[in-house]
């Protein structure tokens, strides 16, 4: 005969499941709590001490360009990894639902924000009268930024569509938009600096977004074999994606801060300061990388390796708000 449980003791059970439950929600929270303040409070922290001076609305500026790329992550990385699956045999044929319209939404709504920043000369708007619209098209900062909110509204309308992948061109065209946008004709070799950008930009983008609907669709599947096969598919991947956003990287900040002045400059320009916390950031998800990838091939349970790599998600987005951060402090003087 089995003896029924007394009150307290269904309390006491249901207390360890109420917090886990509780758990998950906080932990959401803090972390959009840190990815609005990384952007808006950054080029405060980064500037102090530097007797730089920050362009009106950085912190702004900042926010908006990091919603951008996270707008560029997410539909890429579901293409990736689709195109990845597709190439595993017998997947399963459910996906999780997709976030792309949500980015292109997202990312319409940055574009759109910093297209006003353009429009009233680099100024923050305080209203709709201050914004010239026309002048966006007399200036090459002003054709790209319309460019951007014009590819995000059709990324939108593609990812509705019966042929998502085709907003792999719209996408394309943000991509190539902010790598003409960082390097100005006025720098010296602007189209080798775009096209580094432009390969670095692409690179991040995968290795974000396709880390994260990898996860998203290992969750959706459950423990099946395919998974593992999916997430061992995209290690391999990934660590070509790394090299690439190594390399990439190295050069364009050498071309901004020459070898003889890249220490001094790491510590003393907010520039180099916000590029040196990048760096760090990159070096822990590197090392969580690996530490997934160890699991991956050794442990009896290769999907044991989630754990590691959802940490890696996480600091993945807060690599792609220290960039988005970057690109609103001033470049360091090439001395």
């Amino acid at each position: 005969m089995t003896l029924p449980r007394s009150p307290s003791a269904v309390t006491d059970a249901s207390g360890p499941a109420r917090r886990a439950g509780t758990g998950r929600p906080v932990a959401v929270l803090v972390l959009a709590m840190v990815a609005v303040a990384t952007p808006l409070l950054g080029p405060s922290a980064a500037l102090h001490g530097t007797g730089e001076a920050g362009a009106p609305g950085a912190g702004g500026v900042a926010l908006l360009r990091a919603v951008l790329f996270l707008a560029l992550c997410v539909p890429l990385g579901e293409l990736f990894v689709g195109r990845l699956a597709r190439s595993v045999p017998g997947t399963p044929p459910d996906v999780p639902r997709s976030w792309a319209l949500w980015a292109a939404a997202a990312g319409f709504l940055a574009a759109l924000g910093l297209a006003s920043v353009v429009a009233t000369g680099n100024l923050v708007p305080h209203s709709l009268s201050a914004i010239d619209v026309g002048g966006l098209y007399a200036s090459r900062d002003g054709k790209l930024a319309l460019l951007e909110v014009n590819a995000f509204l059709l990324a939108g309308l593609c990812a509705r569509s019966g042929r998502p992948t085709v907003q792999v061109w719209p996408l394309s065209a943000v991509m190539a938009a902010e790598a003409l946008r960082a390097h100005p004709v006025t720098e010296h070799s602007p189209l080798v600096g775009s096209g580094l950008t432009l390969v670095h930009l692409t690179c991040a983008a995968l290795w974000a977004g396709g880390l994260l609907h990898v996860l998203r669709t290992l969750r959706h599947w459950g423990p099946a074999e395919q998974g593992a096969a999916l997430l061992g598919l995209y290690a391999r991947v990934a660590a070509v994606l790394l090299a690439a956003i190594s390399a990439t990287g190295v050069w364009s900040s050498l071309r901004r801060m020459p070898l003889g002045t890249i220490l001094e400059q790491l510590t003393d320009t907010a520039y180099g300061r916000t590029l040196l916390a990048k760096v760090l950031l990159v070096a822990v998800v590197a090392v969580l990388a690996l530490w997934a990838r160890t699991r991956l091939r050794r442990s009896p349970d290769p999907l044991t390796a989630c754990a590691p790599a959802r940490v890696e998600v996480v600091a993945l987005g807060l690599v792609v708000l220290v960039s988005g951060l970057l690109t609103a402090l001033p470049l360091p003087i090439h001395w």
